[in-house]
């Protein structure tokens, strides 16, 4: 992956207990056409379930 369009997410976890909160996942962002901080749901291995993840710095 080419680092430029790298971008790190962050689990907000699961919503009633906070489990799996602050694991980390790297994907690809074309940050030309989203200027907004991205916030998509994706699947955490430590709460083995689909959670929030939200762009970080």
């Amino acid at each position: 992956m080419s680092q430029d369009n790298l971008i790190k997410l962050e689990s907000e976890g699961v919503e009633e207990t906070g489990l799996g909160k602050g694991h980390i996942r790297y994907s690809k962002k074309n940050k030309k056409t989203l200027k907004e901080r991205l916030r998509i749901k994706k699947h955490n291995p430590i709460a083995k379930k689909h959670t929030w993840y939200k762009e970080t710095k």
